[in-house]
């Protein structure tokens, strides 16, 4: 099929499954965020919990990529990765992020923007030793965002690692691995609306308290 100018601008969608109101908001806004997965969990969407994470440098170049959130609490929203990949050089310089879901069959985005914090030492161990073992080995094995010559260096190193550990020993967590927790200081929730008239209501972290206002779509 050839795909010419006309073609993608007349790709939409009018949304017409429901409508936010702020009355119909929880007070803080992790607790609409857990309103809000919930329900997105319970429409049995496949992985709800995927994400865009926007990073940037020091001097603002961002870059964006699709990631899994692994919790959230009062103290923000949680992720892990490697601290030594490009995303975490850019945090370690500029502790700045930016997350989106989107959940399409509900119409709904959530937007999350604030500041990075390491997720302590204990956290991160405990989660690395939850995954498969695949996963653990293959964190090890990726030495993750660099250039490598080809995909058997991969593959070499998995299969010294698989040998090092045949014997059930606990996987060893790379001190370079860990969690990061997203710190909120806006949260907006999006509902798709009809005719483009979308609902966006936003919490801003004012003083400490989180006020909510209406943002026109």
């Amino acid at each position: 099929m050839t795909l010419d100018k006309e073609t993608i601008q007349n790709l939409r969608q009018d949304y017409k499954s429901a409508t936010l109101s702020e009355k119909d908001v929880e007070a803080n806004p992790v607790s609409q965020f857990s309103k809000w997965f919930a329900e997105a969990m319970a429409s049995q969407i496949y992985e709800p919990n995927v994400m865009t994470l926007a990073t940037a440098t020091a001097d603002g170049k961002p870059s964006a990529r699709v990631m899994l959130l692994k919790g959230f609490d009062e103290r923000g929203f949680v992720f892990y990765t490697n601290y030594l990949s490009r995303k975490g050089q850019e945090i370690t310089k500029n502790a700045q992020a930016a997350m989106v879901f989107f959940w399409q069959e509900l119409e709904r985005q959530v937007r999350i923007e604030g500041t990075l914090e390491k997720l302590n030492e204990k956290d991160s161990e405990a989660y690395f030793h939850s995954r498969p073992r695949k996963s653990q080995i293959g964190a090890v094995a990726s030495p993750q965002s660099r250039e490598i010559d080809n995909k058997e260096f991969l593959l070499n190193n998995l299969t010294l690692l698989e040998e090092k550990y045949k014997d059930g020993a606990e996987v060893a967590k790379p001190p370079h691995w860990g969690g990061y927790v997203v710190k909120p200081t806006f949260i907006e929730f999006w509902q798709g609306g009809s005719g483009r008239l979308h609902d966006r209501i936003a919490y801003k972290l004012v003083d400490n308290n989180w006020k909510i206002v209406r943002l026109a779509p």
